[in-house]
């Protein structure tokens, strides 16, 4: 009986993710199962309901509902300079290679509430490369994207967020990049000049051409290997030759079809480097051998 009802959720489930399509055009299809699932069960004991198929009736009926489990479904977990061995690693690696570059182009994939975006204006300017440089720091949540772009953070934070930023290889007192105001901060409007904020769903969207690097750290780990490989294969076709790739430290590209077009540029912090022949044929992906 148990299993019954179990596979009775999983058809609702797939209906649930086919009407948000149909209805709001965000495709979480292809999202891993068992985090959309548990996003789903969180926002059902948050509002009472009491089956997927009744969330259902609300998705399609009431906009609002919606927005509250869009903000579920989306993935918005992120700090300044999250992982500070990581931005030691774009200041060893990565930053060398775009001095070589007359102008840079760098996409924030999934961007969520700026903050990593913010931080790579941060680095730049102290890196003095701020001022060739163009972001864009995409979302296909349009409410954090909404927070992303007014650049305030609650006061709370700053101590994780200064002490990340010192590990991080930091030049400056960190307080220079912002103005506390009682129990916020604003990041500093120079941070902004150069960073565009914009929509873009990885699922349906199409490709940012000739970029320099991308960054989508901690993304892929929510799709399934069908969608990974498809995300993947848009940032092949977005970056430039020799365009460098970062993903998160779960991540790795080892088991995708792309795996034989990037090399490691820092293997421990999952920073690639595109290769010069674009054209080599296609591997399939690999599937994980279990010892």
């Amino acid at each position: 009986m148990v299993e019954d009802e179990i596979e009775i959720e999983n058809i609702e489930i797939q209906l649930l993710l086919q009407a948000i399509y149909l209805k709001y055009g965000y495709d979480f299809r292809n999202y891993a199962k068992a985090s959309i699932k548990r996003r789903i069960h969180h926002r059902m004991n948050k509002e009472g309901i009491e089956s997927v198929s009744m969330m259902q009736y609300k998705v399609l009926y009431d906009v609002a509902f919606f927005e509250r489990l869009l903000l579920d479904m989306s993935i918005n977990v992120t700090e300044m300079f999250r992982d500070p061995n990581f931005y030691l690693a774009l200041r060893k690696f990565v930053i060398p290679k775009l001095r070589e570059q007359s102008y840079i182009k760098i996409w924030h994939a999934g961007c969520s509430t700026g903050e990593e975006a913010y931080s790579m204006a941060i680095l730049l300017k102290e890196e003095g490369l701020y001022d060739k440089t163009q972001i864009y720091a995409t979302d296909m949540n349009e409410v954090v994207l909404k927070q992303a772009k007014e650049g305030i953070f609650s006061i709370r934070k700053l101590q994780q967020y200064t002490s990340n930023y010192q590990k991080a290889g930091g030049q400056e007192a960190f307080s220079n990049y912002y103005t506390a105001h009682y129990d916020h901060v604003v990041m500093d409007k120079s941070l902004k000049e150069n960073i565009l904020f914009s929509d873009h769903n990885l699922a349906v969207d199409g490709v940012f051409g000739e970029m320099h690097l991308i960054l989508c750290r901690n993304v892929l780990i929510y799709f399934n290997r069908d969608l990974q490989n498809r995300v993947i294969g848009l940032f092949f076709d977005s970056l430039a030759p020799n365009g460098m790739l970062c993903l998160g430290s779960k991540e790795s590209l080892r088991l995708s079809e792309y795996a034989y077009d990037f090399d490691y540029l820092a293997r421990d912090e999952q920073v690639y480097i595109k290769k010069n022949d674009v054209h080599c044929p296609r591997m399939p992906a690999q599937k994980e051998i279990v010892e």
